[in-house]
């Protein structure tokens, strides 16, 4: 599995759709093309600013803008674990005005609590914008320097024993309790809101650890304001290349990662859905774009409709089973 893994996120830039010459301003035709409305194209995230999902949307938000000579308007709609933002996109017009810019939390908070929509079947799959890896960081002021140290002060310390997580469901809060059952830890968790809400209160000490997207604690790390342990993949990953893995830190079966995705709701046109597929694969290869995602350690994607859709339908079907197995609850 691990080696199909790799190669599925090698695949963007062996297939035709990332080839130099598929140019951004390739773009502008699509746009005509597509007929997009003549109001702003509407990008809904389900989480407050600040977060991993917040960022990638705003990033390929801005580039499709500037490709595709439309407004596309990352908006904000935060609440209930991401579920109210997607509600919005399932019950929208399927008119090419709304799409919905989601977190793996897509397919993982279906399976913990009840939800006022089906998650594959009010939605029609468009892409990945990208697959990030998770960081195990912990505040500056913390006792641990490794996942080791970290794991002996939790245990002399039961009133430490707490992470946070992004939201209920998402990714972010599985990596935590992955290391709670793995460590043999009893930990608290508790979610916020958004990485954005998240963060400060590891920083501050308020709470221990966390497992979160890179895309949004790098810089925190890079500036000193948070201390990495590890990163959550099976490989080390290339912007922080001296941070072990969680396996090279003492947790051989430890691996998880999460990814960005874009849907448009149920009974889009195949002419919308494809339209904003090549727009987002075309602004993923734009090379600032590249480096930006770089930076954040994420790896692009930008697969066609279908490719993301079984994709997406294989890690609804592999959460299925890890919040089953692990008797995972929202909090």
């Amino acid at each position: 599995m691990h080696s199909t893994r790799r190669a599925a996120l090698a695949l963007p830039w062996a297939l035709p759709w990332a080839l130099p010459w598929a140019l951004p301003w390739a773009g502008q035709a699509l746009a005509q093309q597509a007929h997009w409305p003549s109001r702003p194209v509407r990008m809904l995230i389900p989480y407050p600013p600040g977060g991993p999902t917040d960022i990638l949307g705003r990033i390929v938000a801005q580039r499709l803008t500037l490709d595709l000579g439309q407004p596309f308007v990352a908006e904000n709609r935060a609440g209930a674990g991401g579920s109210i933002g997607a509600e919005a996109v399932a019950r929208a017009a399927p008119d090419g005005a709304t799409f919905l810019v989601n977190a793996s939390a897509h397919v993982i908070v279906p399976h913990m609590v009840r939800l006022p929509f089906d998650a594959v079947a009010d939605f029609a799959p468009v892409t990945m914008i990208a697959s990030v890896p998770l960081i195990l960081v912990v505040p500056v002021s913390s006792p641990a320097r490794d996942v080791a140290g970290l794991v002996a002060w939790l245990r002399q310390n039961p009133a430490a024993r707490s992470y946070a997580s992004s939201s209920n469901g998402g990714a972010p809060h599985l990596a935590g309790e992955m290391f709670r059952l793995q460590s043999g830890l009893e930990l608290q968790h508790i979610p916020y809101r958004g990485s954005g809400q998240a963060l400060p209160d590891v920083v501050s000490g308020q709470v221990s650890l966390m497992f979160d997207s890179m895309a949004s604690s790098a810089d925190l790390v890079r500036d000193g304001r948070l201390r990495a342990l590890a990163v959550s993949t099976e490989e080390r990953v290339p912007a922080f290349p001296n941070l072990p893995t969680m396996r090279e830190a003492g947790f051989p079966d430890y691996e998880i990662s999460t990814w960005y995705g874009i849907w448009a709701p149920a009974r889009s046109a195949p002419a919308i859905v494809d339209a904003m597929h090549q727009g987002v694969a075309a602004a993923l290869r734009h090379p600032e774009t590249m480096a930006r995602l770089g930076a954040l350690g994420a790896i692009p994607g930008g697969q066609p409709p279908e490719s993301f859709g079984r994709f997406a339908a294989r890690e609804n079907d592999r959460y299925a089973r890890l919040v089953r197995e692990a008797a995972i609850r929202a909090e």
